[in-house]
């Protein structure tokens, strides 16, 4: 499945902060649940894509070679929950992350991914790593692959002739 939003699980996380708002809750469970509904995601060749906002739209494109760092959050309630939160940061000079990515069952396999496609446009070259659920790899793990196999067959060339000279 295509990570396009966040999961289920999200609107529980939210709607326990908002029960600890006592007398806010109405109104920061409205502002949450509008989060909620409106944060999309998108990841594909160049990079990541966050939408979310019904008055104020916020729209954040970030290309893979931009990428610095990847940071899992995960609170008590999260933790509980089973969720976590990505945040991604560039090299923009700011603190804060570039993009937020909230309400993820499957974290490290995503960040694993995002490591994986920023150290891919770096090198030029993509490398095997673990696809999580729902991002399309197929060609990318075909080329690593092949890269691979061939550089395990160079080792064990190498390692004959060596071998051979001893």
């Amino acid at each position: 499945r295509t990570i396009v939003q966040p999961h289920e699980r999200l609107l529980t996380y939210y709607f326990i902060l908002a029960l600890l708002t006592l007398p806010a809750f109405p109104v920061t469970m409205v502002v949450l649940f509008i989060k909620y509904r409106t944060m999309r995601f998108r990841f594909d060749e160049e990079g990541i894509w966050k939408r979310q906002g019904l008055l104020w739209r916020h729209e954040t494109n970030v290309a893979y070679r931009r990428i610095q760092d990847i940071h899992l959050n995960s609170d008590i309630i999260q933790r509980w929950l089973g969720l976590a939160t990505v945040s991604i940061q560039t090299a923009a000079g700011s603190s804060t992350a570039e993009v937020t990515i909230e309400g993820v069952l499957e974290a490290e396999a995503l960040r694993d991914y995002l490591y994986t496609r920023m150290r891919g446009v770096r090198d030029g070259a993509h490398a095997a790593a673990h696809v999580p659920k729902g991002t399309s790899g197929g060609e990318t793990h075909d080329e690593a692959l092949a890269l691979l196999t061939e550089i395990r067959d160079s080792l064990r060339r190498l390692e004959t002739r060596l071998r051979g000279r001893a």
